[in-house]
């Protein structure tokens, strides 16, 4: 008996000493691993078809033709498209410009280091992969209700012109570029915790964007802020993006403390 519990702590230390003596493996980054594109300049996401959020079922009906909600959509677009502020008119074209890196213009406005794929290659990664995501939860909704855009209800240009034919075939509820960029803003804000604010404030507008450009209806813009903090849950559930998203506040963290 007196041996057996002997050769129980042996081989207990033993098993002790070999786990301590095992490297430990750091996860890999998306970056390390590398991204598939889904088309040119688009990448993979983090989440899988049946991880997305679920539009149709998170959001209310857009607001019928005819109701006062529908009238508030009115008079706001009314309101941007007789709009005289052209600087204003010219931040809501460069913020419907999802092409990568110009995408991020709209945010390195407002961040105390520039993000880049040179210069924080991690946190570019996570930017590039959210917007599938995002913008893919819109469209369970966007297809169910083939939604009017404003331009094609009261017959006025949009702010981009050349994409009026392929948003006429794309429904408006809820705005995909609103649900990018209000998930965007929720990821910088907690990569950079003291700017919070102002970041999310730029995301804001980065949607109020849509209503200038006459692109879409005040309620599909409300309505992508409710798909993009949907989105941005379920990506906290997921082991790639939490490996991402720490690996993009050591690279910032970093790159603040040297500019300090």
């Amino acid at each position: 008996m007196k041996k057996n519990k002997i050769s129980l702590v042996i081989y207990c230390l033993l098993v002790v000493f070999l786990s301590s003596c095992t490297p430990k493996v750091s996860p890999k980054t998306s970056v390390e691993l590398g991204v598939k594109e889904i088309k040119k300049g688009v990448l993979l996401g983090y989440l899988v078809k049946s991880d997305l959020p679920n539009s149709l079922k998170l959001l209310p009906p857009p607001p019928e033709e005819g109701s006062v909600a529908f009238q508030l959509d009115q008079e706001k677009a009314a309101y941007y498209v007789g709009l005289k502020d052209e600087a204003r008119k010219e931040q809501a074209i460069k913020d419907a410009d999802l092409s990568f890196p110009n995408a991020l213009e709209s945010f390195n406005a407002v961040l105390p280091i520039l993000i880049s794929e040179q210069t924080t290659p991690n946190t570019y990664m996570l930017i590039r992969r959210t917007l599938m995501d995002a913008g893919l939860s819109t469209y369970s909704a966007k297809n169910y209700y083939k939604r009017a855009r404003p331009f094609m209800v009261n017959n006025t240009p949009i702010c981009t012109p050349d994409d009026e034919q392929a948003l006429r075939n794309d429904g408006s509820y809820p705005s995909g570029h609103t649900a990018i960029g209000w998930t965007w803003a929720l990821i910088l804000s907690e990569i950079f915790p003291n700017q919070a604010d102002t970041i999310l404030h730029r995301g804001i507008e980065f949607g109020i964007s849509r209503n200038v450009c006459n692109a879409h209806w005040d309620s599909d813009v409300k309505a992508g802020r409710l798909v993009a903090a949907a989105v941005v849950a379920k990506l906290h559930a997921n082991k790639q993006f939490l490996i991402d998203m720490q690996a993009a506040k050591i690279e910032v963290e970093s790159l603040l403390n040297d500019v300090k």
